[in-house]
């Protein structure tokens, strides 16, 4: 498995960085280096002049070595690769396998590029880069390095082809939690260059990968299923889950709201209502309202809560006698009057 991740990953996740790319990052990291380098020794000039010719010499040798040839090798070493060149071309220096470099791979390169770089005028690092599959100077065949891009224009992501119709949810009892995230890794990037590999070298690699995922589920791959069909009812298995997982979060932060129940004012007149459940002019006269359920009345309670107001009449006029059981005299309710009294 570490030997398919290390090795594929270089050929297949990385892209090895050209010669006009790592040739601007050179000239950039140069000119950095040689105008730190002229700074020095203007100052180590002026502030040794009062010594011989040898120690002049001497200070001059150490200076060209710390600066010219120590400092990539520190930068290097430090930044893992990513020195103010490559950095500002988005490249990087990384081991064969894809692991960052360290002092001693900083070291064999810094030293080989005194020799094809500085000593050569780049002439030497520009014919091997060439020649190179990869890109590749002597320095870096020497150290076991690689100059790659780390700024990848981004194109459409591939998806995993899916498993055949007759392999879905067949794996559902498996259990995936043993399996790390670098095997899934390795697969998904087989699932999907599959197709650019060569079938023998495909189906070494499906086998191998199909092996090793077995190994963690506990369970042996059926028989007659091919591997890369396995593979794919696999990881399709394990994304399906972590949909099913998603949504379920996702029920669980938002529950679904459920309507509160509002009881209507009792005494208030029945009619259509305004958006604010305010009721609009005109009362019962706007039309009626239909029954709701939210309605709170108590229970027995058949009469409305505002009884109509009494009736009102006007006096009887002067001169004209009370209607029969009003109160008038030969009525039952007493003596007849005329609706005044005579005066005193």
């Amino acid at each position: 498995m570490n030997e398919l991740v290390t090795g594929d990953a270089v050929v297949l996740g990385l892209q090895p960085a050209r010669l006009p790319s790592r040739a601007l990052a050179i000239a950039i990291d140069l000119a950095v280096v040689l105008t730190v380098f002229v700074l020095i020794s203007i100052g180590l000039a002026v502030a040794t002049v009062s010594l011989d010719e040898a120690a002049s010499a001497a200070i001059a040798v150490a200076t060209f070595l710390l600066v010219l040839v120590g400092g990539p090798i520190a930068v290097e070493t430090l930044s893992q690769g990513r020195s103010l060149g490559k950095l500002a071309c988005g490249l990087r220096v990384v081991r064969d396998d894809g692991g960052p470099i360290r002092f001693r791979h900083a070291l064999v390169r810094g030293s080989m590029g005194v020799v094809e770089i500085l000593g050569t005028f780049g002439v030497v690092a520009c014919t091997a880069s060439l020649v190179s599959a990869r890109g590749r100077r002597i320095g870096d065949v020497f150290a076991g390095t690689l100059v790659v891009r780390e700024r990848v224009p981004t194109g459409r992501a591939v998806a995993v082809p899916p498993p055949p119709p007759w392999l879905v949810g067949r794996f559902a009892p498996l259990d995936l939690s043993a399996v790390p995230d670098d095997l899934w890794l390795a697969i998904r990037q087989y699932l999907t260059r599959m197709h650019q590999l060569d079938a023998a070298v495909g189906r070494s690699i499906a086998e191998r990968l199909s092996g090793d995922l077995a190994a963690r589920t506990g369970v042996p791959v059926p028989q007659g299923v091919p591997a890369a069909a396995y593979l794919a009812a696999v990881v399709n298995e394990r994304q399906a889950r972590d949909v099913r997982r998603v949504a379920s979060a996702a029920r669980l932060n938002h529950p679904p709201q459920t309507p509160v129940p509002v009881a209507s004012p009792v005494g208030t007149p029945s009619g259509p209502a305004r958006p604010g459940g305010l009721p609009l002019p005109g009362g019962p006269t706007a039309g009626p309202r239909a029954a709701s359920p939210w309605d709170v009345r108590p229970a027995g309670d058949d009469v409305p809560h505002t009884a109509p107001a009494p009736p009102v009449t006007a006096p009887p006029r002067a001169g004209t006698a009370p209607a029969e059981g009003t109160g008038g005299a030969g009525g039952p309710e007493g003596p007849r009057t005329t609706g005044f009294a005579p005066p005193a």
